[in-house]
């Protein structure tokens, strides 16, 4: 074997390995600190891309989330005041039903008369009360809600991005205008036991369309809880794939720290050892 005080093989090869150890001890911290084994596309171009990718679709979500979620509240203070409309026609027609009786006197007509018309007034301030977020759903002009319900690239007929919209339709249960016939109207009252027969099919009428219209509400209403719920699931179901990409075995991770902090001590130490080898060459010229 050469001894040379130029050229030290031993030291060299020792720092090398040392070199990689602490290569590798520094990705294994890096991975422990971050918990990601992919955390650059340093490390993998290929699964760093797709996670980016899959990234951007769980932000995306979380937009139609936020979509959905404001056209839940607006319908759901929409279905609220449409109910309450509902039982407050009922109990108007019962006034009606009430004031039609032929042997009233016109005293007792009149009462049920106040309080037919405060009935009346009542379903004004509902419907006036039933704003969210500036859109009313009852009142006519107060404008429709459209929300998002999924991503939607372009198809095959339409060139860029494309929304995918969930609509909900303005149903203008706010009164009549004064003087309406056969409605009722800003002015309805019940003068008359004629009036009040007119009344009762008016109202009757009217319950019929009132429900209608709530069953819209409620349809459109499960639609967006079950278009939430779908969208919720999906997002999991992709960060749980992006998990499976990126995500570092911390428990893996831990243990090769380990193994790799003692290899760096020994590393250290043959690299000691293969320096102090010159050493022995002045024993040759003692």
């Amino acid at each position: 074997m050469t001894l040379s005080v130029n050229t030290n093989i031993g030291a060299m090869a020792a720092l090398q390995s040392l070199n990689a150890t602490n290569k590798d001890l520094t990705t294994t911290q890096n991975r422990i600190n971050t918990g990601l084994n992919v955390s650059s596309t340093k490390d993998d171009s290929a699964k760093y891309t797709i996670a980016q990718t899959l990234r951007s679709d769980v932000a995306g979500l979380s937009a139609v989330t936020s979509s959905l979620s404001r056209a839940k509240s607006v319908t759901d203070v929409a279905t609220a005041g449409a109910e309450q409309i509902s039982d407050v026609i009922i109990q108007m027609k019962a006034k009606a039903v009430e004031a039609s009786d032929d042997g009233l006197t016109s005293d007792s007509r009149a009462a049920i008369n106040k309080d037919f018309m405060a009935l009346r007034d009542q379903i004004t301030s509902i419907v006036n009360s039933s704003s969210f977020n500036g859109t009313n759903l009852l009142k006519t002009g107060g404008g429709t809600v459209t929300a998002l319900q999924s991503l939607n690239d372009s198809d095959s007929t339409t060139a860029g991005y494309q929304t995918d919209s969930l609509n909900v339709a303005n149903q203008g249960m706010d009164l009549a205008a004064a003087g309406t016939a056969g409605a009722l109207s800003v002015d309805s009252q019940l003068g008359s036991a004629a009036d009040a027969k007119a009344m009762v099919d008016t109202l009757t009428t009217l319950t019929q369309t009132t429900n209608t219209k709530l069953s819209s509400l409620g349809a459109a209403s499960r639609q967006i809880d079950t278009q939430s719920t779908f969208i919720s699931k999906l997002s999991d179901s992709i960060t749980a794939g992006i998990g499976n990409l990126v995500d570092a075995d911390l428990a893996k991770e831990s243990a090769k720290l380990q193994a790799l902090q003692v290899k760096q001590q020994l590393g250290v130490q043959a690299l000691s050892i293969a320096n102090q080898a010159p050493q022995t060459i002045t024993s040759l010229f003692r």
